[in-house]
């Protein structure tokens, strides 16, 4: 049997907001597999699907670079340890720098970003020199870059922690920029996984499918009635996880598709970027979060 330790426990509660009893027992039955604990929760209690890659645990700055006709952008997530330093003007200039970099030259990787020229020497030289020179570690995380014959507006939120890119058609760059805005915005509930239905993968529905038919199989009811039960469930899935089903944050009687379709715009694609998303910043004491329960 493997061992279960508090650490995993507290993972998967974060995970999935259910009590520790509920958590332990779920990873002994998946023989300490987090993935199959967390379906198996969803299954037995009917909770959506984790939010713990939006999880902010690293502090940072995106960079972000829009060439003047529209037609090329990147953004690049550039961290380091304390948001003190994610403010620091030569930590922001050096990620922003970095954006206009992979717009430019259109590196391969982030290890081909770090080879190229810059300030009279490379990427990583001064890199290395802003840690000697700031005392405090920083990393280039990632990079995603646009080019296009439509056109591109960007978004930066809470003073670069979230940064937005969206490839337009039609309209003009108010509407695209309002689309961005949602976009930011989802983070706070669910963000889309792509622009449309028909681009969500495969695999991702039938896991879904399995987990609303895995639910209902308890309802009692005749398996036509499930069938239809398990069909609309994935029908909102898909409807809030895609951007053009979801409720426009401007005007949520509208889907961003009608506000879309109102001025004559379509979307796409997008990528969205939060910083840290993913990355665990420090370990929770959960030992002492029990004992504080104890104690409350």
């Amino acid at each position: 049997m493997a061992e279960i330790s508090a650490s995993m426990v507290m993972e998967l509660r974060q995970r999935t907001g259910l009590g520790m009893m509920e958590c332990k027992k779920a990873l002994a039955e998946s023989a300490g597999d987090l993935a199959k604990a967390e379906d198996l929760l969803r299954i037995k209690s009917g909770a959506k699907a984790s939010k713990a890659a939006g999880r902010v645990a690293a502090e940072g700055v995106v960079g972000a670079y829009l060439a003047h006709d529209g037609k090329l952008a990147a953004m690049v997530e550039l961290n380091c340890e304390t948001d003190f330093v994610s403010r620091n003007e030569d930590f922001v200039a050096f990620a922003k720098a970095l954006a206009q970099l992979v717009a430019e030259k259109n590196p391969a990787d982030v290890a081909a970003l770090a080879a190229l020229p810059l300030a009279g020497g490379t990427v990583e030289s001064v890199r290395v020199a802003l840690v000697q020179k700031i005392g405090e570690n920083m990393s280039i995380r990632r990079f995603v870059r646009f080019t296009t014959a439509a056109r591109l507006v960007q978004y930066l939120h809470g003073g670069g922690r979230v940064g937005v890119t969206v490839e337009f058609e039609g309209g003009d760059d108010a509407v695209g920029k309002d689309v961005a805005m949602h976009i930011a915005a989802s983070i706070a509930n669910i963000r889309p996984v792509c622009v449309s239905r028909d681009q969500v993968p495969a695999d991702l529905i039938e896991k879904e499918r399995a987990i609303y038919t895995a639910q209902a199989a308890d309802s009692g009811k005749p398996a036509d009635i499930v069938a239809k039960m398990v069909e609309g469930r994935v029908n909102k899935f898909l409807a809030e996880n895609t951007l053009l089903g979801q409720p426009f944050v401007k005007n949520p009687d509208d889907t961003v598709e009608k506000h879309l379709k109102s001025s004559g715009t379509s979307v796409k694609s997008f990528a969205l970027f939060v910083v840290g998303e993913g990355i665990e910043k420090k370990k929770d004491d959960f030992a002492a979060e029990v004992a504080a329960m104890a104690k409350a």
